[in-house]
């Protein structure tokens, strides 16, 4: 069963404001029933689309990264958000692959052609970041190795029974690239270049650890 986060917003705290999220949020339970979508968790804000730092937008995505939902359902584009906000949101889904549904239309969202072709200005750009990144990644471990460091030296608890070893690697740099909103296949690339030979599962699973200590 695929499960969706419900985002319903209107821009103003005005009283009558309330109405409007009671029906978008009517309007999308229609549309999870439509679909047979399981409603992972609905959220409600009364802030302007042009603000990133929402709450219910901050939760949305920890739970898209988390696995803990499949699909976004929102009355149209709007509500998600405008301008450059919106951009850096439709990027952000679109790297999780999370698809968007809308009540307006009761289908996927088609994205007009200029926000396509600025995703994909954007992609690109990343794209050659990431690559720029990973030679400089790779050229300072193969000084460091020159010089004397081992890469297989990268684990702890060493004493303890083998195939058991805990893989040690940077946590502090997975929230921080977490933060740059990388996901945790990127992230996972980016550890394995510097050497810590470590999945995806547990580089996700440390992080969670790190956050709830």
């Amino acid at each position: 069963m695929v499960r969706a986060i419900i985002y319903c917003r209107v821009s103003t705290d005005k009283p009558e404001q309330e109405t409007s999220l009671s029906r978008q949020k009517a309007e999308l339970i229609k549309l999870a029933e439509k679909y047979n979508f399981t409603i992972a968790a609905c959220m409600e804000e009364q802030q302007s689309g042009y603000e990133i730092e929402r709450e219910g937008i901050l939760k949305m995505l920890d739970m898209f990264s988390d696995n803990q939902a499949e699909c976004l359902l929102i009355q149209d584009e709007t509500r998600l958000g405008r301008g450059n906000t919106k951009i850096a949101l439709f990027h952000h889904l679109n790297k999780l692959k999370i698809p968007i549904y809308t009540a307006v239309t009761e289908e996927k969202l088609e994205l007009s052609e200029s926000d396509s072709m600025v995703l994909q200005i954007i992609s690109i750009v990343e794209e050659y970041q990431r690559k720029l990144h990973n030679a400089k990644i790779r050229r300072g471990m193969k000084k460091a190795i020159k010089d004397g460091y081992n890469p297989g030296k990268n684990l702890s608890n060493i004493t303890k029974a083998p195939g058991r070893e805990r893989a040690a690697f940077p946590i502090h740099e997975v929230i921080r690239l977490r933060n740059n909103n990388m996901t945790f296949e990127e992230i996972t690339s980016i550890l394995n270049g510097m050497g810590y030979h470590v999945s995806k599962a547990t580089v996700h699973r440390r992080y969670k650890e790190a956050k709830n200590t």
